[in-house]
């Protein structure tokens, strides 16, 4: 599906990376102008030799000018160089500068936080679009728990449980929860009594009941992702839980398993997943259910469809917002096929 707004351009900072290729496809695909720009000159040079019509723009986020220039006559902006504790601040002071719409793809819980803390008020009164977490962690959960609330205004409990089939890590993946730990101390977080806490200890393990064809599965309870800082945000609830397939959780950990290898043109690995959400509210329960593959290819079509939406304008809300805050989040869903198929109550 083409864009409405197509031909505008769209800053993709951190173009070069895993993710960031990603994205620049897909918005090449629904007819946006991709500038391509990041803090590494040279990737970005080899990376135009494949897109030699783009615009390349070598930015830092030390030097607020080259930020500037890397946003003069874009309609919005795409942070996708992690670890976002150091890139989503000065990324988004720009896009306020420029007062455009500013989509990040951040999984580090903390540097969410960081965004919805420092700049709601600043973005708030400059009636300016800050999304967050844009990505398979953090938006699509938060979309998937809004979409299952229906009209519910508030839940006692939401779970969401990822069933991969297996996890190569990225770089910056692996960058990024580096710069986790080191900000928890060694702790894990969860979300629990409405609010986050920062506890020691092993994570437990419990089965999930995954729908067919994936079946009970062996999950790791507690392993918190984005969704513990997205959800809460617009969603009355004290308890939110997210839960990943032991054997994904331990690729991820072992340090010597290796990154996504592509298995299509498109440059997809062959990773499965199906999302499991459950929202329950006194003794009632509801069910949102989606499935895909490749974590990471998936989060461009989140992104695109984000920006289109709020570049005509199908917003809710504006400031620092959450996906399923500031988006229909049934409509969007469904606007993801034929990358995602969604199972929504009703």
């Amino acid at each position: 599906m083409k864009s409405g707004r197509s031909g505008q351009s769209v800053t993709v900072f951190g173009a070069y990376g895993h993710t960031g290729r990603f994205v620049v496809a897909e918005l090449l695909e629904r007819g946006f102008t991709p500038v391509l720009s990041g803090r590494d000159a040279g990737k970005l040079k080899d990376m135009a030799a494949a897109w030699p019509d783009l615009d390349v723009r070598p930015a830092t986020v030390d030097d607020p000018a080259s930020l500037d220039h890397a946003l003069t006559g874009a309609a919005a902006v795409v942070n996708c160089a992690g670890p976002f504790a150091t890139t989503a601040a000065p990324v988004i002071g720009a896009a306020l500068r420029a007062g455009i719409p500013y989509v990040d793809v951040a999984a580090e819980i903390e540097a969410n936080l960081d965004t919805f803390t420092h700049f709601a008020e600043r973005a708030r009164a400059a009636g300016a679009v800050i999304v967050p977490a844009m990505a398979f962690y953090g938006g699509f959960g938060d979309l998937l728990v809004t979409a299952a609330m229906g009209e519910w205004t508030r839940a006692d409990e939401a779970h969401i449980a990822y069933g991969l089939s297996g996890w190569h890590p990225t770089a910056g993946t692996r960058a990024a929860g580096a710069v986790s730990r080191e900000r928890r101390g060694g702790r894990r977080v969860r979300y629990t009594k409405g609010r986050l806490e920062y506890v020691h200890g092993d994570l437990p393990v419990l089965e999930w009941p995954f729908p067919e064809p994936t079946g009970p599965r062996a999950v790791l309870g507690e392993f918190s992702m984005a969704d513990v800082v997205t959800v809460p945000r617009h969603v009355a609830v004290p308890e939110v839980c997210t839960y990943m397939t032991v054997e994904a959780a331990g690729e991820l950990a072992a340090p010597d398993t290796p990154a996504p290898s592509a298995a299509d043109e498109r440059g997809r690995s062959d990773q499965t997943f199906v999302v499991d959400v459950v929202v329950r509210s006194g003794g009632a329960e509801r069910r949102a259910v989606a499935r895909g593959g490749d974590i990471y290819a998936v989060t461009a079509p989140l992104v695109v469809e984000a920006l289109d939406r709020i570049l005509t304008g199908r917003t809710r809300t504006t400031g620092v917002a959450s996906a399923g805050e500031i988006f229909d989040a049934p409509d969007f869903l469904r606007a993801l096929s034929p990358h995602v198929s969604v199972d929504l109550p009703g």
